[in-house]
């Protein structure tokens, strides 16, 4: 497995990943919705915005993405064939390295609300503390570096 830094012709199969999870699921249609598409999504990658694909015989199956104007992590994907196997944890790690070398000190990530989602233990058991339910019912999480 090869995690790197994401790149502007990466986005479609960012997309795959993204479409194909089993929690926290959205359609094309419902990321477009909240302005995630095919043309805003490159521009995320660059300045102050970051992204890391994991890679498995030169095919995306996992991503993370991080933006240091906010001091926030907005996306972690993994594939479901590719779960249980470490990568969201590095992938994690990358975009926390990555947001200290920024200067962020205190980062923050949203996410479903309901505990059967699996997120929800992964980032506490990542070190990452609940802060409160949010108005659109996502939970908020955050962590010190």
């Amino acid at each position: 497995m090869q995690i790197r830094i994401a790149h502007p012709d990466d986005v479609t199969e960012m997309f795959r990943v993204r479409l194909s999870v089993n929690d926290n699921k959205m359609t094309q249609e419902e990321l477009s919705a909240h302005g995630i598409t095919h043309q805003s999504l490159p521009a995320m990658l660059t300045g102050q915005g970051r992204g890391w694909v994991a890679e498995d015989r030169q095919q995306i199956v996992a991503f993370a993405m991080a933006d240091a104007t906010e001091a926030s992590i907005f996306a972690l994907f993994v594939k479901p064939a590719f779960e249980g196997q470490g990568i969201g944890r590095q992938l994690m790690f990358a975009a926390e390295q990555w947001l200290a070398e920024m200067g962020c000190t205190k980062i923050w990530l949203e996410t479903d609300s309901n505990l059967n989602v699996r997120a929800n233990g992964f980032y506490r058991y990542l070190g990452w503390i609940e802060d409160g339910l949010q108005a659109d019912g996502q939970t908020r999480f955050i962590k010190y570096l």
